[in-house]
């Protein structure tokens, strides 16, 4: 992003000037619409995933306990690309259904080529409405729930989900079990005590509950790398001095471009063989990745009961 402009580059004092002005009318030009240049860009590096599974990683970030940036992302070659993103006047990092909605309503429509489509989300998204959403979606999901979630099965009283957590290295699959105080969504369910993660896992999935569930999980950990790329390294957002949401938007277009350009790159690079000399993922995200997802090997894998 400092190289966008012109700070890494010296510049003469009069040309600096003319190219901070440039920026200034782009970000604050109304008539630019984000996602009507970069959505064509991301669907046409897509056109070919039609006969794979794609994965969508929904989370959210916050910019100076100011501003939420709603990412829904897409995971392939290793990384979490941009798809469609919201910037809001908010001091949290957990948003109502509400708002990332419309994301959600225009990511089906643009993807609505694609037949297998899985949504991937962290314990603040799942709630009623999206459950509700995601079963006449038709997409497939894996999502991360609560400690403090009710859980209804052929037992009379539901239980929470901190009562059932399995000793580490250890996994427990639930079929069709309830959620929440009235048990009207209904759901498999996968219990998980990672070796090398800090806390148990609870994620809910549409399908057969297994180690694949943890390791399609495990991909929304994509997002944190993009972030981290977003607003602390490469691109540098929280060095702006921009304190406008619908102009946040219009400079994220812009790191977003350059994420998804830098991806296809980096698939290229794999494919000619050069992935030894990449750099490794994150420690937690490593620690999943290790996952025998294929078979039982060094996991205790057992049916649970609630």
């Amino acid at each position: 992003m400092l190289i966008c402009l012109g700070i890494l580059c010296p510049l003469p004092s009069k040309k600096a000037q003319s190219v901070e002005r440039r920026w200034q009318r782009f970000l604050c030009n109304p008539l630019i619409d984000v996602h009507k240049l970069y959505v064509p860009l991301v669907l046409l590096a897509l056109k070919n995933w039609r006969t794979h599974r794609l994965y969508l990683a929904m989370d959210t970030t916050v910019l100076w306990n100011e501003y939420c940036m709603i990412h829904v992302s897409v995971v392939c070659c290793g990384r979490a690309v941009p798809l469609l993103w919201k910037v809001l006047e908010h001091k949290s990092a957990a948003v109502a259904f509400e708002e990332y909605q419309p994301l959600l309503r225009q990511a089906r429509w643009l993807l609505r080529q694609h037949p297998d489509v899985m949504l991937l989300a962290d314990r603040g998204f799942a709630n009623h409405q999206l459950m509700s959403w995601l079963q006449q979606s038709r997409w497939h999901y894996c999502l991360r729930i609560p400690c403090d979630v009710l859980l209804h099965g052929p037992r009379q009283c539901p239980r929470e989900v901190r009562r059932l957590w399995p000793s580490k290295g250890e996994a427990l699959l639930y079929r069709n079990v309830g959620l929440w105080d009235d048990g009207l969504y209904r759901c498999n369910l996968v219990l998980a005590n990672i070796r090398g993660v800090k806390e148990p896992w609870a994620v809910i999935t549409d399908e057969s509950p297994s180690l694949q569930t943890l390791w399609q999980y495990a991909l929304r950990f994509r997002v944190e790398e993009l972030f981290l790329d977003s607003k602390s390294g490469v691109f540098e957002l929280e060095e702006s001095k921009i304190r406008c949401a619908d102009a946040l938007e219009r400079l994220y277009l812009i790191a977003a471009v350059a994420l998804l350009y830098s991806t296809a790159q980096g698939w290229l690079f794999i494919l000619k063989g050069y992935a030894n000399r990449l750099i490794p993922i994150g420690t937690e995200a490593l620690a999943i990745s290790r996952l025998d997802c294929g078979g039982s090997r060094g996991w205790s894998i057992k049916d649970g009961s609630c």
